[in-house]
């Protein structure tokens, strides 16, 4: 038994104002060593980075001719027969033979490959460039364009003082070279 000056006012050493709680990194790394409990640095990033993922779907293959990508067969917001509008097809489990044991059985999409309610499409990889073109470069740079018109000094105030120059838009709507999606 220690003794009764180091003991906390119950007689118990955990309430004992002399007894110093280690550092937390101390605590973690000693768990580590000792039970693996406490998750190291580059444990615990790839923790973060699986939670953002979405690793329930299996890979879908390789081709460098065609892109590849999972659509729900339940999103209102984003049907399927609007994909098939814009060039998008069905992937047959009769193209890829590793995946002939994911397919749907019967239905609309019979023989395509398919996890849960999800269905693996393609589209030609030219048709895919030209879309994310569109939809992540040319209309941002369209939106740019309209907020540098719409913060551009127009003269002159109410009071009939000269406009100055609003910092930090001059490089709105510069000209970008086309990039390249994957």
């Amino acid at each position: 038994m220690a003794d009764s000056k180091s003991q906390g006012p119950l007689g118990d050493d955990r309430l004992s104002k002399t007894t110093a709680r280690t550092d937390r990194d101390t605590a973690d790394s000693e768990r580590t060593e000792k039970d693996g409990t406490a998750l190291t640095l580059a444990e615990r990033r790839k923790l973060i980075e699986a939670e953002w993922s979405q690793n329930v779907l299996p890979e879908p293959p390789v081709d460098p001719k065609w892109h590849f990508c999972w659509l729900s067969t339940t999103n209102s917001a984003d049907p399927i027969y609007k994909r098939m509008q814009k060039g998008y097809r069905p992937v047959l489990a009769s193209e890829y033979p590793g995946y002939s044991d994911r397919h749907v059985t019967e239905g609309e999409f019979e023989g395509c490959i398919s996890c849960n309610e999800m269905l693996l499409f393609k589209i030609e990889r030219e048709l895919y460039q030209d879309i994310m073109r569109y939809l992540h470069h040319t209309l941002p740079m369209q939106e740019e364009e309209l907020l540098k018109a719409n913060v551009k000094p127009q003269g002159e105030d109410s009071e009939g003082n000269k406009l100055g120059r609003i910092e930090g838009f001059d490089n709105l709507a510069r000209k970008v070279a086309n990039p390249t999606f994957s």
